[in-house]
């Protein structure tokens, strides 16, 4: 490529370093807000073996057709603890991505079946926030995370308590987002 009077530095001027979505901090949560997801995920075959076999679940449900074929279902259920860690991965990128912790998961319930074929959508709703006396830099939200199928089947439900960061103990920047570190790629000097 050769280089003209036009092709000067002005490109290289136009480059700049943009924040991408760092997640919410505690102060970004209130009661009553809804987030739906992104991405639906349809669970596969090898989802559910794999899930089954790594855990050892030696139900049949899981990993015998033949066995399933004759129960009320006549097919093969996903693995329960695989809809649920699908479902909390779902909601990390809008609930906790900036946790410093998951104090707990409580009132799971598994409402209907999941099947290999079925994709799956997740929602949060945030039941409540509080302070800590003694940890100024997070707050504990209280969410309830819900998984329907794409035939607008509940599939599950469960409360989930993120202990997330306040904002101002983050600073986030582009150059440096959640979950890397600093200096890594391209820095606001390349520029």
């Amino acid at each position: 490529m050769t280089t003209t009077d036009t092709d000067d530095d002005s490109d290289a001027q136009d480059r700049e370093l943009i924040a991408g979505w760092h997640g919410r901090y505690y102060e970004d949560f209130a009661v009553g807000n809804v987030y739906k997801h992104p991405f639906g995920r349809t669970v596969t075959e090898t989802d559910n073996v794999w899930m089954t076999n790594v855990t050892m679940n030696l139900n049949p449900m899981h990993f015998n057709e033949a066995y399933a074929a004759e129960t009320e279902f006549g097919e093969r259920l996903v693995d329960g603890t695989f809809v649920i860690a699908l479902a909390v991965g779902m909601s990390v990128i809008d609930v906790s991505v900036n946790a410093t912790a998951n104090l707990g998961y409580d009132n799971v319930r598994h409402h209907n079946p999941v099947f290999h074929g079925d994709t799956l959508f997740a929602e949060s709703e945030v039941l409540s926030k509080r302070e800590l006396e003694s940890r100024d830099h997070v707050g504990i939200v209280e969410t309830e995370l819900r998984a329907y199928n794409q035939n607008d089947d509940l599939v599950l439900s469960l409360e989930r308590t993120p202990m997330v960061l306040k904002r101002e103990h983050a600073d986030p920047s582009a150059a440096t987002p959640p979950g890397w570190p600093e200096g890594i790629g391209t820095q606001p000097k390349d520029l």
